[in-house]
C-alpha cells in the first residue's frame, strides 16, 4: 500500500525517526483519486468487481470461457444421478444435491464469488486495518477522511490478487468442491465439462468413466456439507481466527511504498505478489491453520473413502483415477497454491492420506452408520493427533458413543473404575 513512508536516515543519531513524508501526501492522494475513479463502485476490504473483471479478462485470453454443449450438460446430469444411486448403500448421509448444473469457467467464478468473499474478507480486513494501525498518528491526522481512499487502494490490490487466482482456478477446477470447500450454492452439484474434457486427455480412460467418478466426488461433498450444518461455518470461523492474529511489519510498508507507482495498476499486483507484506505468523495463527488443515483433510479423506466404496468395483479405472487426483493435489495443484496465497494455508497430502486411512479403519471396525455419525457432533471429529494414531481414535470412539447413548450407565461404569472397592448400590 502506498502510504508514503520515508526511509529512515541511517546517519540520524538522535533516535528520532521521520516515518512519513507529509509533503508527498497531497500529490500521492491526487494520483490515487484518478486511479480510483476507474475502479468501480465496490467497497470493502476487497474490490470484487475488479476481481471478476480481471478473472474474466484472463479467462477470455486463455479461451477458457467456452461453455458446454447440450450433450455435455446431459452427461453431467446423468453422471450425478448414477453417482447418487451408487453412494446410497455406502453412506448413511442422504443425498444433498437439490440441483445439478454444468458450469463454464466464467460460471464458476460468478457462482463462487460469494463464498470467496466470506473467506477473503476477514484476512483482507485485518491486513488493511494493520496497515492503517501502522501509520504514525500525525499521518492519520493529516490524511483524515482520505484514509478511506487508502482503504479503496487496498481493496483494489486484494481484488487484483484474487482476480488472478480465480482465473487460474477457473481454468482448471473440475467441480464446485474441487478445493475441498463448499464454494458454490448450497445443494448445487456442479461440474465443468470443458475442464473435465481437458483433464481427461492423456488419462487413457473413457470420458464417461471420468465424468461419473468426478460426479461421485461432487455428490459426496454435497452430502457432507448439506447434512453437517456446523461444518461450513466451522471452516469459515477458522479462517477468521487466523485473520484476527495478522500483524504487519511496519518496516515493510516503506519497502512497499517504493515499489508502487499509483499511476500504474500493474505495480500494485507486482508488489502484492512480492511477499513484502506476508503476514508474520503467530503461534495462535499456526494453531488456527493447523485446525483448518486438519478439517479440510478430514473432509477430503471421508469423500475419498466413500467414493472408493461406491465406485471401486463398478469403474475399472477407479483406482487409477483416485491416485491421479491424489497426486494432482500432492503436486501442489492450483487449488492448494491459490488457497495458500489467499489465506496462508497449504493442505498437506500426508494429512489427506492419513485421514482416508482413519475413516477406512473406523468404517471397518464400527460400520458405516457409526463412521458417518462422527460428523453429528463437532466434538467427536478427529484431531491432528488422532490422524497420527487412528487405532486409538477408533477405540475411544466406541467408548464415547456408549456415553452419548446411555450417559447414566457410562457414569456408573466410570465410578466403578475409579472406586473398585466400593460396593455397588442395587
Amino acid at each position: 500500500m502506498p502510504f508514503g513512508f520515508s526511509p529512515h536516515d541511517p546517519d540520524d543519531k538522535s533516535g528520532q525517526q521521520n516515518p512519513f513524508d507529509f509533503s508527498q501526501l497531497g500529490n500521492m492522494l491526487s494520483q490515487l483519486g484518478a486511479m480510483l475513479s476507474n475502479a468501480g463502485s465496490s467497497t470493502g476490504p476487497v474490490n470484487y468487481d475488479l476481481a471478476k473483471q480481471i478473472a474474466f479478462q484472463q479467462l477470455s485470453a486463455k479461451q477458457t470461457t467456452i461453455g458446454f454443449t447440450p450433450d455435455q450438460s446431459t452427461a453431467v446430469t446423468e453422471a450425478v444421478h448414477l453417482a447418487e444411486m451408487w453412494l446410497d448403500p455406502v453412506t448413511s448421509l442422504p443425498a444433498g444435491t437439490r440441483t445439478t448444473q454444468s458450469w463454464s469457467a466464467r460460471d464458476w467464478v460468478e457462482r463462487t464469488i460469494p463464498t470467496w468473499q466470506r473467506l477473503c474478507d476477514p484476512v483482507a480486513q485485518r491486513m488493511s486495518g494493520a496497515w492503517v494501525d501502522a501509520m504514525p498518528a500525525e499521518a492519520k491526522q493529516a490524511a483524515g477522511p482520505l484514509l478511506s481512499m487508502l482503504g479503496q487502494m487496498g481493496g483494489m490490490a486484494f481484488g487484483s490478487q484474487l482476480g488472478n487466482a480465480l482465473a487460474q482456478l477457473g481454468a482448471e477446477v473440475l467441480t464446485s468442491t474441487d478445493v475441498g470447500l463448499p464454494l458454490g450454492p448450497e445443494g448445487t452439484a456442479a461440474l465443468l465439462p470443458a475442464n473435465i474434457e481437458k483433464f481427461t486427455e492423456g488419462l487413457e480412460r473413457p470420458a464417461s468413466e471420468v465424468m461419473v467418478f468426478l460426479a461421485a466426488r461432487e455428490a459426496a461433498h454435497q452430502r457432507l456439507f448439506t447434512h453437517v450444518p456446523w461444518l461450513r461455518q466451522r471452516l469459515l470461523d477458522t479462517v477468521e481466527e487466523f485473520a484476527h492474529g495478522i500483524k504487519v511489519d511496519t518496516s515493510a510498508l516503506e519497502q512497499l511504498a517504493g515499489q508502487i507507482d499509483p499511476a500504474n495498476p500493474a505495480s500494485i499486483e507486482e508488489a502484492m505478489s512480492s511477499g513484502v507484506l506476508e503476514p508474520q505468523t503467530t503461534p495462535e495463527q499456526k494453531a488456527a491453520l493447523a485446525r483448518l488443515e486438519t478439517l479440510l483433510a478430514l473432509v477430503e479423506g471421508w469423500v475419498d473413502v466413500v467414493v472408493d466404496a461406491a465406485v471401486g468395483d463398478r469403474l475399472p479405472g477407479a483406482g487409477a483415477l483416485r491416485e491421479t487426483l491424489r497426486r494432482r493435489r500432492a503436486s501442489g495443484g492450483p487449488a492448494e497454491q491459490t488457497f495458500a496465497t489467499l489465506v496462508g494455508l497449504e493442505l498437506r497430502p500426508r494429512r489427506l492420506r492419513a485421514a482416508s486411512a482413519l475413516w477406512k479403519l473406523v468404517g471397518d471396525q464400527h460400520g458405516t452408520e457409526v463412521r458417518d455419525s462422527v460428523w453429528d457432533h463437532a466434538e467427536l471429529v478427529p484431531t491432528a493427533e488422532d490422524l497420527d494414531d487412528p487405532l486409538e481414535f477408533a477405540e475411544r470412539l466406541g467408548n464415547t458413543r456408549k456415553a452419548l447413548e446411555d450417559p447414566i450407565a457410562e457414569l456408573e461404569r466410570t465410578l466403578r473404575e475409579e472406586n473398585p472397592d466400593k460396593p455397588s448400590e442395587d
